[in-house]
């Protein structure tokens, strides 16, 4: 068992100056300890001797000045390692959000929302009991025992030699028992992930659920994981209540042991009453630290837990899949030029799509190209690879064999979010946040004006719904738009990408939850205000291809084209 993750303190390095200051706290609050024992021990000896207050007064004043120091300086310690929580907290957040941002919508689709939202929120905060009480109290269970065993050894040798064998007693039992919390801690964990995804799955399915009369068993299985949840926690619980019991035993019959003997000489006037005096204030004091950083292993073993799996996701490389097909030409590196769409031509070249875990390939053999200002339908059964084909656009997904270029790039070399820059695109099932109506219109063009705003909702037939709602534009939406239609949540994502001024449209089933008027209206803007944009339209309706510049059918068979029936294209696709 590590007394300390040293990835986290990799990670956190916006925190170290508090940590720094930190650990200066405690070896302040350590050199106040002796003094207090020794000014404490002087103080009940000249006391004991009959010295008057007058004489003790000077003794009693430092004192009790060394008493207010050292709570202030436990109390810096831990408002210092609370500011380095919270800076790692929002590091670690940060960089959590980046990586899955950077690993992809592909290794997202294989993931539980529930639980990277759970990491990401309530694991971190875990983080707190770890470095405003663990990491302080692990310095002092380092520095204090030293300094209160060099200090016992000088004044009394015996005693010295009694801490010394006992005090080794104490963290090989926390070893030993933290070795159980660290594997039921890591299971609650889990557990509490798991009860968090599925609960989000549920809350988001529960119409399908009680459509197919699915919602009570649900509850029996949210019950099942609660209960095994709070088993697991009671089971931590337990170890933590009774790990406390045996570094306490240890500790009292250690203690015990030294006072006895130190008693037993001061009897017979073999040690002197100050010398005793302070062996028996500092005694305490050694095994303390020690006890306190095992009880607060327990109380930060959670955000610990939850820190160790977000490191396994930033840990997750970004990797494309290996390429087998013709091999990429194109200078690498950021310095590759990004190709203007306006004028640029994409090719494809036998290009192939395999998904992780899966035998058969999404796309296979696919070559076309895409001139600019193109409108391109694609069609095809479900299945037959459309979406993929616009995710390879999107560089969501890489080829797994042949090469994309766009112009003289190849599209691999290009950066990502330039490339990005000059695409709008609708999924299947477009994602609204919550905010302004405007403010979702706006999201891909954020200083767009009002007016823009309300051209791009009127092309995408939405201005009617919008000015009808309570407060126009500026109202507020909620968590997914639930309060929308899944035609008006859609219109509103054509607003979006009407809006935004790119060259490159990707549009994938834009229709699918229109009404047929509406669904026509925007096959009419599609081929009017839009035309000069290249547009790529993957649909299952037949009327939707009419006056389209190429057809490419995903499914195997001929594809024909409107202006070059001549320049058909045979495009195979996996299921």
């Amino acid at each position: 068992m590590r007394a300390v993750d040293p990835r986290l303190l990799t990670h956190a390095r916006a925190a170290r100056s508090y940590l720094i200051v930190t650990v200066l706290l405690g070896l302040a609050v350590t050199g106040l300890i002796v003094a207090q024992a020794a000014l404490l021990a002087r103080a009940l000896a000249g006391a004991a001797r009959g010295t008057g207050a007058a004489a003790l007064a000077g003794t009693l004043l430092v004192l009790l000045g060394v008493v207010v120091t050292r709570g202030a300086a436990a109390f810096g310690g831990e408002v210092a390692a609370l500011r380095a929580a919270a800076r790692v907290k929002s590091q670690l957040r940060r960089k959590l959000t980046g990586h899955c941002l950077r690993l992809g919508p592909a290794w997202l689709g294989g993931q539980q929302p529930g639980q990277i939202a759970a990491l990401a929120t309530r694991g971190l905060d875990g983080l707190d009991p770890y470095f405003a009480r663990y990491l302080p109290q692990l310095v002092l269970s380092v520095l204090v025992p030293a300094a209160v065993l060099a200090t016992v050894t000088v004044t009394d040798p015996i005693s010295g030699l009694v801490i010394a064998v006992t005090l080794p007693l104490i963290p090989l039992f926390a070893v030993l028992v933290g070795l159980h919390t660290k594997a039921a801690t890591r299971r609650q964990w889990r557990l509490l992930a798991q009860l968090s995804g599925h609960f989000l799955d549920v809350v988001q399915g529960l119409p399908t659920l009680k459509a197919f009369g699915r919602a009570k068993f649900q509850e029996q299985v949210i019950a099942t994981v609660t209960e095994q949840h709070r088993s697991t926690a009671m089971a931590t619980l337990r170890v933590a209540f009774l790990s406390a019991l045996v570094l306490e035993l240890s500790a009292a019959l250690a203690t015990a042991l030294v006072a006895v003997e130190t008693g037993l000489r001061l009897l017979y006037g073999h040690l002197p009453y100050q010398a005793a005096l302070l062996v028996l204030l500092l005694t305490p004091e050694a095994y303390l630290p020690l006890r306190a950083v095992a009880a607060q292993y327990h109380a930060s073993a959670e955000g610990a837990a939850a820190a160790g799996s977000v490191f396994e996701i930033l840990e997750t490389p970004v990797q494309a899949p290996p390429r087998t097909g013709v091999a990429s030409t194109a200078p690498a590196g950021p310095r590759t030029p990004v190709p203007d769409l306006h004028t640029a031509t994409i090719r494809m070249n036998e290009v192939a799509v395999t998904y992780p875990g899966r035998d058969q390939p999404s796309l296979a053999g696919l070559s076309l190209a895409i001139s600019p200002g193109e409108l391109i339908m694609l069609t095809g059964p479900s299945g037959a690879g459309k979406t993929t084909l616009l995710t390879l656009l999107l560089r969501f997904s890489e080829p797994t064999s042949g090469t994309v270029r766009a112009g003289r790039a190849d599209l691999a070399a290009v950066p990502v979010d330039a490339w990005r820059a000059q695409i709008a695109w609708v999924p299947q099932h477009p994602r609204l946040f919550g905010g302004s109506v405007a403010g979702n219109i706006a999201l891909g063009q954020p200083g767009a004006s009002r007016a823009a705003i309300e051209d791009a909702a009127r092309l995408a037939g939405a201005a009617a719904f919008i000015e009808a709602l309570p407060r126009g534009y500026d109202t507020l939406l909620g968590e997914r738009a639930a309060e929308l239609s899944a035609g008006q949540r859609q219109q509103l994502a054509l607003a979006r990408a009407f809006l935004r001024d790119a060259p490159l449209l990707l549009l994938d089933e834009p229709t699918a939850h229109l009404a047929p008027a509406a669904a026509a209206a925007i096959d009419r803007v599609i081929r009017g205000p839009l035309a000069g944009r290249t547009i790529i339209v993957a649909t299952h309706r037949p009327a939707g291809v009419a006056g389209a510049s190429q057809v490419i059918s995903l499914d195997g068979r001929r594809a024909e084209t409107a202006s070059r029936p001549a320049d058909a294209l045979v495009v195979a696709a996996g299921s």
